[in-house]
């Protein structure tokens, strides 16, 4: 049987219009839209990617990056080809931009199988775009729910509507990568669409956040793109707003150093640079870590009395000063002080 295409509008004069992301990609008879993976048979949306799995990995979930949940725990990651943005600096953009790259062909539950014969208490859905298999990720996510194991996303959050709702309803926890604060650079450099693109980001991380699953944020400090300290700036009091709207001790901020790949030449991101950065967004934030700089401290401390709570070399993690929650609850409290952490358990 073939998937059921979910995410689709009405019928074009040449096609249908997809209606998973802010793009609304009108695609022709035997065409596929700008994310490269949702097509168009007789006026009908289709899958032709629906399972075609390229990478698997079990991976410390710090690798993520995920600092406060299920910490020093493995997760199963599995990956996919195609994204909806068009970042000239792309990590993954053999996959991202490839869809040719050869895979496996692979059911939820092939997925969920796997992930349960590694005995991994999570699949992290991650490394090109895992949204535009929205109807693929339902479908394992829905399994894996019913089988224990947690759900997680590693995503631009360039989507909304219906399918941020279904999805959001299911994942247990997301790194959503918060390419910039400009509304200009996300439409003229990343590629989104210039109504829509930067603000449906922000609402994936509010509507994320509205549904108590657990909320982290990346950005990638790109020299010359988005360095500046008025968006970075900018960037963490978007974060200090949502924090505001909800309760807890807030998201963690993931500033990462960049190095040059695909078609940005910039030189890499300074450490010495970027750890300014993360001192001056921790006026603003309760946690705050540089990521791809070697030797930089990241350690977790509470926010209630200071103590340190986790303590990261590399991607090992040693936990100091956690207490389980009253009652088997899903979160750490702080052993010196009593205050809820936010750490998921």
């Amino acid at each position: 049987m073939k998937p059921k295409a979910r995410f689709f509008a009405d019928k074009t004069e040449s096609g249908v219009r997809c209606a998973l992301c802010p793009r609304g990609c009108d695609i022709p008879n035997g065409g596929l839209g700008s994310c490269g993976v949702r097509g168009c048979e007789n006026g009908k949306g289709v899958l032709p990617f629906y399972g075609h799995v390229t990478a698997m990995s079990m991976d410390p979930v710090e690798k993520k990056p995920l600092f406060h949940f299920r910490p020093g725990s493995s997760i199963f990651s599995v990956g996919f080809v195609g994204c909806n943005l068009r970042c000239p600096f792309c990590q993954n953009w053999r996959i991202s931009r490839n869809v040719s790259v050869q895979g496996n062909r692979m059911t939820p539950a092939d997925i969920v199988s796997i992930a349960l014969r590694k005995d991994a208490g999570a699949i992290a859905f991650t490394y090109s775009e895992p949204l535009v298999h929205a109807e693929f990720l339902l479908d394992c996510m829905s399994l894996a729910r019913r089988r224990g194991i947690a759900n997680v996303l590693v995503t631009n959050g360039c989507a909304g509507g219906d399918a941020a709702e279904q999805i959001l309803s299911l994942a247990d926890a997301v790194n959503v990568d918060l390419k910039c604060f400009s509304g200009d650079t996300y439409s003229m450099i990343l590629g989104a669409p210039r109504e829509g693109g930067r603000g449906t980001v922000f609402d994936f991380i509010r509507l994320a956040r509205a549904k108590d699953v657990h909320v982290e944020v990346t950005t990638l400090v790109v020299p010359g793109m988005n360095d500046s300290a008025g968006e970075l700036d900018a960037c963490a009091d978007f974060i200090a707003s949502v924090n505001a709207e909800t309760d807890g001790p807030g998201i963690p901020w993931h500033l990462s150093a960049y190095r040059p790949d695909y078609q940005w030449k910039a030189p890499p991101t300074d450490p010495a640079f970027l750890s300014g950065l993360k001192k001056r967004a921790g006026k603003k934030l309760a946690f705050v870590y540089a990521g791809n700089v070697p030797g930089e401290e990241n350690d977790t401390s509470c926010h209630g009395c200071g103590k340190l709570l986790l303590r990261r070399l590399g991607y090992r993690t040693e936990k100091h000063g956690l207490s389980a929650s009253v009652g088997g609850g899903a979160f750490f409290s702080c052993s010196h002080c009593g205050v809820k952490t936010g750490i998921v358990s």
